[in-house]
């Protein structure tokens, strides 16, 4: 069975709005890929109270054994696992799977003072008690192997984390030797520090962003940002658009120009729902602000977010991505056309969010991270 879906207050509202205006529940339905009861359960809570909250539309008796039964489990959760929150996070995992059958993984991360997500990668990969030494005469090839695959972008600590997925145990400095011994050099480089100018315009629209990139919802915060290839003798562009939630390109798009219309294309590649997006956070350039953007904008309900100007640490986390892109997949490149930009941006895509594992997400792909955090 599927995740529950959670809407806003706001959405709801809207949607029994539109219905007080003659919308039919049917079409309602079709239209936003709602349940018809979910629908007729909106309109009757907003008639009666005008809230959406169950809370807000229960009686004083239903409110009252709610609160009873949650302490009561809370008790019982307690007494069966008080003693285990000094233990190591092996027997903590131990612990959570003896035990969520009776409750949530949730509530027993909480006491136990444990991170769901912890819980799940290591559940998933460290697989308790399985995780073996390797055969000292067999590493060597499958760092190399691991490198390559990586299309030699990982260094020694993102190797060791493809290695624990083989249930390989190696030091990160053992593998530093090999990559040595064997001249595996990451593409990357040391990041410099870039100035830029502190002043900014009086744009109505605002930084509302505000560099708070981390701990979003999916689909809250979209960022986005151009960068340039060359293609033949010609230079050309590619945007994409990057989820906060999990850093994966949900959108992207190639061409000749820099203009609105390459990023009118990168929102046609989304196959999520676009009224789901509740921010878009780009630069101040002209690609951005215009009134084709305006339009995807205003339709699906997306609130605006620029860059102040000259500050490129505003929009950090595009910035960051296109520095990956540039360095794993644009140098070194020669593309001979814009059919094969395309091709091997869609492969890029691909990798990137579903092969590419990612240090800020406890080493896990884009797609694994959102899969986790959804159970």
């Amino acid at each position: 069975m599927g995740n529950k879906t959670s809407y806003s207050e706001e959405f709801k509202k809207q949607i029994v709005m539109l219905y007080k205006n003659d919308k039919s529940v049917i079409n309602l339905g079709k239209e936003y890929n709602l349940p018809k009861p979910t629908i007729y359960s909106w309109i009757k809570n907003y008639n009666n109270s005008g809230s959406f909250k169950a809370k807000d539309n229960r009686t004083v008796e239903e409110n009252e054994l709610i609160y009873l039964r949650k302490e009561n489990q809370q008790l019982r959760m307690e007494n069966d696992i008080f003693k285990a929150s000094s233990t190591d996070n092996r027997e903590k995992i131990t612990i959570i799977n003896n035990n969520k059958n009776k409750y949530s993984v949730r509530k027993i991360c909480k006491i136990l003072g444990l991170l769901k997500s912890t819980y799940y990668y290591q559940t998933n990969y460290y697989q308790t008690n399985k995780c073996t030494k390797f055969d000292v005469n067999n590493y060597e090839q499958e760092v190399i192997s691991a490198f390559n695959k990586s299309r030699k972008i990982y260094g020694a600590r993102k190797i060791k984390a493809v290695l624990i997925r083989k249930n390989i145990i190696l030091s990160r400095r053992k593998i530093r030797f090999i990559m040595i011994k064997n001249n595996l050099v990451s593409k990357y480089t040391k990041l410099k520090y870039c100035n830029h100018k502190k002043t900014v315009n009086n744009d109505e629209i605002n930084n509302v962003l505000n560099r708070q990139f981390n701990d979003k919802k999916p689909n809250e915060v979209v960022v986005s940002d151009l960068t340039y290839v060359q293609v033949g003798t010609k230079w050309h562009y590619i945007c994409l658009l990057i989820d906060l939630f999990n850093r994966e390109v949900i959108g992207y798009s190639a061409g000749p120009n820099k203009t609105a219309e390459l990023v009118q294309q990168a929102f046609h590649k989304i196959t999520r729902p676009l009224n789901k997006i509740t921010l878009f956070h780009t630069d101040r350039g002209n690609e951005f602000k215009n009134k084709i953007i305006d339009e995807i904008l205003i339709t699906f309900k997306i609130k605006r977010s620029l860059s102040s100007k000259g500050c490129p640490y505003d929009n950090a986390v595009a910035e960051a991505t296109y520095k990956t892109f540039k360095t794993e997949f644009i140098n070194g490149k020669k593309f001979a056309n814009l059919t094969q930009l395309k091709c091997e941006l869609f492969d890029f895509v691909n990798w990137y969010n579903n092969i590419r594992i990612h240090g800020s997400l406890n080493y896990l792909t884009p797609v694994e991270f959102r899969k986790y955090q959804s159970t």
